[in-house]
């Protein structure tokens, strides 16, 4: 039997470890997009872009904090699980502000860089999301981390369906459609984490309540 333990340990030893490394590639690859999208968004005025570019900044650091608690006790995962829900509401707000000000401004999105920078987005996305697929049935941290890689993915296909809308039609509201849809998933995304997060802190702290004390 004590062998059995320590096989286990040492399986999700080589598992965080493994996670870990993931944890990284998808750090270095959502940087690079955030630097490639926010300078893609202002030069074409698209609000859907300026939209992802965020979303890949608030992944970055969300899988930073990811690493940072890996391994940390279920509670301070949780903690940090709060911390990512927080971020993912303030970002579908921010979004959705940027929408009305565009939508106020009549600016007019360019195309063609949206399609080419949004391909380019979904390759990445869908390259983090197989990688990470298999732990998207972890805790509320892993699951937060799933969430952010599997909208982000979602987010691109959107991106490229508003790149058509607006060349298709010439006008600017296909755009402004997809960024509010983005910042709606965002914010039910946010909600579904803030659930689970709360919920595992609550059965942690009932545990130590009804532990023997020694």
């Amino acid at each position: 039997m004590p062998h059995d333990c320590n096989h286990c340990d040492h399986e999700g030893t080589l598992r965080r470890g493994k996670y870990r490394q993931l944890l990284w590639i998808a750090v270095a690859l959502n940087v690079a997009m955030f630097v490639i999208e926010v300078g893609a968004s202002l030069t074409s005025n698209s609000v859907s872009l300026l939209a992802d570019s965020i979303d890949f900044l608030g992944d970055s650091a969300n899988y930073g904090l990811s690493l940072f608690v890996l391994g940390m006790s279920v509670t301070v995962r949780a903690k940090a699980s709060l911390v990512k829900a927080l971020s993912m509401l303030l970002f579908g707000l921010g979004v959705l502000s940027a929408a009305v000000w565009h939508a106020a401004t009549d600016a007019h999105p360019e195309a063609s860089t949206m399609g080419v920078v949004g391909t380019l987005a979904l390759v990445v996305n869908c390259a983090v999301a197989l990688m990470l697929f298999a732990h998207r049935e972890g805790d509320s941290n892993m699951r937060s981390v799933w969430l952010c890689t599997r909208n982000d993915a979602l987010g691109n296909i959107a991106v490229l369906l508003a790149a058509l809308g607006v060349f298709g039609t010439g006008a600017a509201w296909p755009d402004l459609a997809v960024a509010g849809i983005m910042a709606a998933l965002a914010v039910t995304s946010a909600f579904h984490v803030f659930r689970q997060a709360r919920g595992e802190i609550r059965a942690n702290h009932d545990v130590r309540e009804t532990a023997p004390s020694e």
